[in-house]
């Protein structure tokens, strides 16, 4: 067994007192798998995972909060005493050996072992088998996982073929892994997925989901997505993105609809933008290859109507993943409107406030940043020119509270139920001039102020009230200026 010795001062305490407790109970602990790979790379790990040889009973028994609710021996030890997420749950599991996989998912069975070594030699890759103790700083690695970290190789334990006949869902993991850690696939892991690609078949759409989430949230979606395509396991995530693959586009793109995509996307990881941003990305375009068509008129490829049956392709492609509702409607949203015309010379604040009713206040900043991302994926270097910089200011000023009588806290009716007056000029006045002391004093705003005040600028004549509305109208109009003006600096337009 090859031991060697790793610095062990950024391990958590509440993982060095869920391991002490089980050394002190008498068993073996290590931590194993992803998080001791992420340590080795110095990145912080998602999830902390220990194995032992105690048994899910005698695991319970040694920790005041657990849960056991699976079949295959992980118990959860649960800290009360982090706010750290990661920390939140660590899961404990017994040494391993598991049986064929008859169904290309799971194991048939699985027996409880006192050896490390099985436990080790079932695991997917080289660089996720090494197992590390806490308390030696000893690193268990039986299949060289440190050289192919050195060498940045994703490579698969034991024979490769083999470890995907056992779970399919370890060929899409291993092309999220080699995009997460910008990683080469060797040669023999790489021919394995090819050849047994076919048991994708066999995985549910919500496990090939949760790894696409992951792809696309990790910091090179596009080199995944690419590797996906040339291994030929696309089809089995989202066939339509393969239509695009020698769709040309206009002269306003300089690259196909597949590799459009894929830059838009990649550009919204570089951003960090949200998953939902990212997954727009994806496939905004989906629709142009179905509504590709040359126009004699124009000397070029026109794709009218992409973004309607873009946004059709994507609520079915989102469906059959499983996505939850809420995402589907963002993201359908997202790509349905994600053509809207931005150019600022032609475009009224009117049309600026139907399409924020359209996609909704929660996302049009997310279809501004999906603009941006369709926009570097053409190819064009600038990301933000002068016109939608001032479409983005146009934004900040319809999502503003408009310092208008519909602020108020009473209207028209509730005014002429309380004051009596007949319906006429004067109500507009009395709600201006009520308005007017509201801008000055915001906490004068409630229903019973108003209703007193109103009541006592009743006996005051129709000319007296207007000359108190149209003060209120100079004081609006002042601030909106000067608020504009805020708003233009910020996005360095004028």
């Amino acid at each position: 067994m090859k031991a060697q010795m790793m610095n062990i001062s950024h391990i958590p305490k509440e993982i060095l007192e869920i391991s002490n407790q089980l050394k002190a109970a008498g068993y073996e602990a290590y931590l194993v798998g992803g998080c001791v790979r992420d340590l080795l790379l110095n990145r912080a790990p998602k999830d902390w995972d220990l194995t032992t040889n105690a048994t899910p009973e005698q695991i319970i028994a040694g920790f005041p909060n657990t849960f056991y609710e699976n079949k295959f021996g992980t118990v959860g030890v649960v800290s009360e005493s982090t706010e750290d997420p990661t920390l939140k749950v660590v899961e404990v599991t017994p040494y391993r050996i598991e049986g064929d996989y008859s169904d290309g998912r799971h194991p048939n069975e699985i027996a409880f072992s006192t050896k490390l070594e099985d436990d080790l030699k079932r695991r997917d890759f080289t660089i996720n088998a090494m197992a590390l103790d806490i308390d030696k700083g000893h690193i268990i690695d039986l299949y060289n996982g440190q050289e192919d970290l050195k060498d940045s190789l994703l490579k698969a334990v034991g024979d490769a073929g083999t470890r995907f006949k056992e779970d399919g869902l370890r060929i899409i993991r291993a092309i999220r892994l080699a995009a997460d850690l910008g990683f080469t696939i060797n040669t023999e892991t790489a021919e394995a997925i090819v050849a047994q690609k076919a048991v994708l078949e066999k995985i549910s759409k919500e496990r090939i989901r949760d790894e696409l989430v992951k792809l696309l949230n990790s910091d090179q979606p596009m080199l995944g997505l690419g590797l996906a395509q040339r291994l030929g396991i696309l089809g089995y995530i989202i066939p339509e993105l393969e239509e695009g693959l020698h769709a040309k586009q206009n002269q306003a793109h300089a690259y196909t609809v597949f590799e459009h995509l894929l830059r838009s996307v990649q550009h919204a990881a570089d951003k960090k933008y949200p998953f939902e941003v990212r997954l727009a990305a994806l496939l905004h375009d989906v629709g142009k290859p179905r509504t590709s068509r040359y126009s004699d008129d124009k000397g070029d490829v026109t794709f009218y109507g992409h973004e309607v049956v873009g946004a059709r392709m994507t609520e079915k492609i989102l469906k059959n993943l499983k996505f939850p509702t809420k995402t589907i409607e963002t993201v359908t949203k997202l790509v349905r409107w994600h053509m809207f015309f931005s150019d600022t010379e032609q475009i009224t604040l009117s049309a600026v406030r139907r399409m924020v009713a359209n996609v909704g206040e929660e996302s049009i900043w997310d279809l501004i940043n999906l603009r941006i991302c369709d926009r570097i994926g053409t190819g064009r270097p600038k990301e933000n020119p002068y016109r939608f910089r001032k479409y983005q200011a146009m934004i900040e000023q319809v999502l503003r509270d408009p310092v208008t009588v519909g602020m108020l806290k009473i209207d028209g009716k509730r005014l002429m139920d309380v004051t009596h007056v007949t319906p006429g000029p004067k109500i507009g006045f009395i709600l201006h001039a009520l308005l007017e002391e509201v801008l000055e004093d915001p906490a004068l705003n409630t229903v019973e102020y108003l209703e007193k005040r109103s009541t006592e600028l009743s006996s005051l004549s129709e000319a007296e009230l207007k000359e108190k509305g149209q003060e209120g109208k100079r004081r609006k109009e002042e601030e909106e200026a000067q608020l504009m003006d805020e708003i233009n600096k910020k996005h360095y337009v004028k």
